[in-house]
């Protein structure tokens, strides 16, 4: 590293370098090594202000964009949760503080903000008790079929080889049984969108491990079934497993536990309003009924009988550590602020706008385009472009349409079940006027896909980048696209 900032430091005072001077060992590969100074410009503060600036207003962001991608819940963060997470009582804590000797004592606040976040999931979810460790949804996932295996090892389940996963799942479920060691068995959706009863039955054997899925699932639809569904899996000694990521759609108005669920994985930034996007931050936590809490990662927080709070790590069924410390603590630290400022009742209204503006925009937009499973939705509602794609226009041109009109796109081609998907998700913290606007605007794409459709394939016009394409920039990713061409 050394090299490298008195390399930076003489390219900025113009001293040239040339190759055959850079150490043999250097902390760079000789190919990646400027053989002339980097060409920056001398400018003002104010000029670097501005740059970045309006860079930063071409960004798409919940803060200024309408952001309805189905399945990911980009509702809204409020601003009183990053106050809360940059108090300095929290913030300036380090990490191995509990851990030291006598160091607990500074750390109360933070391990009873742990302690009491656990105990508001669990009475949320119907679980007994929960890991705040797994830094992401997919993290929780590989975390609970780890909590999975454990439970079927220590009951000498050695037969257990198969994960049920519904056909429409998110594309971590599988992936994550997957890497846990599971073979995956599919089971289709019937007509009304939700899970086949009838070939789950014909699937299901001494040798399920355990069922993934979400529900209500990404069509939008609240399994009629699910008890039922839960006794057969049961029945066969095998653990149900709940995708937290549509709880928003019934929070507060129906409890995971209650229909069935024995493991959960929550996401904080879907239900619980903390920053989600631009890979990360994330927070996965998983709950889990009586029979699975033994095996739960260490370590996990307690208070004692004289009230302190102080961390745990004496259970010998743990599946062990799964992430450093004690989870992205920041991010907890927002959902339980989310939490605390909404109560119960506002808890459970934000699941009743999620729904409400998702039905909103249902019966809107059901005269223009197809719906994939019509009957009442939960928080998202799902479409097909595919009659529109009959004239030439695709769900994904419908998505670089709504670019150009400030509006991030829907989800597209997901889930895979539906031809020409267009999921549309709007969460509880958007207005009427907001749905309106956005309604507007599909119905206009439709308006235009009729009358000229070739224009979609120019779409978006307004932006730095037009239309790439797509598959080819897939394939030979230039990362180096607004570099110079003499910067090397």
């Amino acid at each position: 590293m050394k090299l490298i900032f008195e390399q930076s430091v003489a390219g900025r005072r113009g001293v040239k370098l040339p190759v055959s001077d850079v150490p043999a060992k250097s902390a760079l590969p000789q190919q990646y090594l400027r053989v002339k100074p980097a060409q920056l410009p001398e400018v003002s503060e104010l000029d670097v202000v501005r740059h970045f600036t309006r860079l930063s207003q071409r960004n798409f962001s919940v803060d200024a964009n309408f952001y309805p991608l189905g399945s990911c819940t980009m509702k809204y963060n409020p601003k009183f949760t990053e106050k809360v997470a940059g108090m300095s009582g929290f913030a300036d804590l380090h990490p191995l503080l509990p851990q030291l000797k006598g160091g607990e004592k500074y750390a109360q606040g933070a391990l009873e903000v742990l302690f009491e976040c656990e105990r508001w999931l669990c009475e949320i979810t119907g679980m007994k008790a929960y890991t705040m460790q797994p830094l992401a949804g997919a993290h929780g996932e590989l975390t609970g079929i780890m909590l999975m295996a454990a439970y079927h090892k220590a009951k000498g389940n050695k037969n257990k080889k198969y994960v049920i996963v519904p056909d429409s799942a998110h594309g971590t479920n599988p992936a994550s049984a997957a890497v846990a060691g599971y073979s995956i068995i599919s089971v289709p959706s019937d007509k009304r969108g939700v899970m086949d009863l009838e070939k789950l039955k014909a699937v299901l054997t001494d040798e399920v491990a355990g069922l993934m899925m979400t529900c209500p699932d990404t069509h939008g639809v609240f399994n009629p079934q699910i008890d039922e569904i839960a006794r057969l899996i049961h029945s066969v000694d095998g653990i149900m497993y709940y995708d937290g990521a549509n709880l928003n759609a019934i929070l507060g108005r129906a409890r995971p536990g209650d229909l069935g669920f024995d493991v959960v994985h929550l996401n904080l930034h879907k239900t619980f309003a903390t920053p989600h996007g631009g890979g990360g931050p994330g927070s996965g936590p998983v709950g889990v009924g009586e029979k699975l809490e033994r095996f739960l990662p260490i370590s996990r927080v307690i208070r004692r009988q004289d009230g302190k709070y102080a961390l745990d790590y004496d259970h010998s069924d743990s599946i062990g550590y799964i992430a450093s410390f004690y989870g992205a603590f920041g991010i907890i630290l927002r959902a339980y602020a989310y939490m605390l400022i909404l109560g119960k009742e506002g808890l459970r209204q934000t699941a009743d706008h999620a729904v409400l503006n998702a039905n909103y925009l249902l019966y809107r937009l059901k005269p223009y385009y197809q719906v994939a499973f019509d009957r009442v939705c939960m928080h998202e509602c799902l479409f097909s472009a595919a009659k529109l794609a009959e004239k030439g226009v695709h769900a994904i041109d419908i998505a670089k349409f709504l670019i150009d009109r400030n509006i991030h796109p829907p989800t597209v081609y997901f889930p895979l079940t539906v031809k020409e998907a267009i999921m549309i998700e709007p969460t509880e913290t958007e207005s009427k006027a907001t749905l309106d606007e956005f309604a507007e605007a599909m119905i206009e794409a439709v308006a235009l896909a009729r009358s000229t459709p070739d224009v979609f394939h120019s779409f978006p016009l307004k932006m730095p980048i037009s239309r790439p394409d797509e598959v080819k920039a897939a394939r030979e990713m230039n990362v180096n696209f607004f570099a110079r061409p003499d910067a090397r």
